[in-house]
């Protein structure tokens, strides 16, 4: 059976939709556009996209505000497009929840690069079936499903932090140092700066770790990288 991935793109200026929508669909996506937030929103209440290509300076609700509503929903992959280009920005950006941060311009073709290099892990990620335990039962990685149980809760990550939790903890013990986990989850092409992967693990250790300060699971090694802490 052929999967085709569904992409929302919301984005106000018409030739950058026109664009990115046509370089898509010739990809063979099955895309839908939005040039109002609302309109997006709808789209996404409806239908279970795969990705959304989200815009921030829309005319009607900011993309900031759309992020939280569909992070609170869904875990569904949201790339970030702005002409913010200041790290704070970039930061906020990826605290809401983004998975990744486009800053324009941009051509269409490095917009399908990523798109493409994200469903190519996704798809071999996949049918792992492969569910780890750690510190008798306390943390539940479900690399199948992409779940992830605390205490027998289920924790909401983004898809981008399941993918540094899930590399982290297939390699306990051993440091990881923040390009390599950029190259493993954001892709070798990525341009982006080594706080992208700081901010995703300290979102993470929000909602897994007892002790942000005094973290078991994901532990800082200095000047190197991080590691998994946890024991199985």
């Amino acid at each position: 059976m052929i999967i085709i991935n569904k992409i929302l793109i919301i984005e106000d200026e018409p030739s950058v939709l026109e664009a990115i929508s046509a370089y898509l669909r010739k990809e063979g996506y099955e895309v839908y556009t939005a040039e109002r937030g609302y309109k997006g929103l709808e789209y996404a209440e409806e239908i279970d996209f795969d990705l959304i290509i989200l815009d921030l300076m829309l005319p009607d609700i900011s993309g900031e505000e759309i992020c939280k509503r569909i992070r609170s929903k869904s875990n569904t992959y949201i790339f970030m497009l702005t002409a913010k280009s200041s790290l704070e920005e970039r930061i906020r950006g990826l605290d809401l929840g983004a998975d990744e941060y486009l800053v324009k311009p941009f051509s269409p073709r490095e917009i399908v690069a990523r798109v493409n290099a994200l469903f190519r892990r996704i798809k071999d990620e996949g049918g792992s079936g492969n569910i780890i335990s750690f510190n008798n039962g306390e943390l539940i990685i479900d690399h199948d499903k992409r779940e992830v149980r605390l205490k027998n809760e289920e924790v909401a990550l983004t898809p981008i932090e399941f993918d540094i939790l899930s590399i982290l903890s297939s390699n306990p013990g051993i440091v990881l140092t923040r390009e390599t986990l950029i190259d493993r989850v954001l892709g070798p092409d990525f341009e982006g700066v080594d706080r992208t992967i700081d901010v995703h693990i300290k979102n993470i250790r929000k909602k897994i770790e007892e002790d942000t300060k005094n973290p078991s699971y994901i532990i800082t090694v200095f000047k190197l990288g991080y590691k998994f802490g946890g024991g199985q």
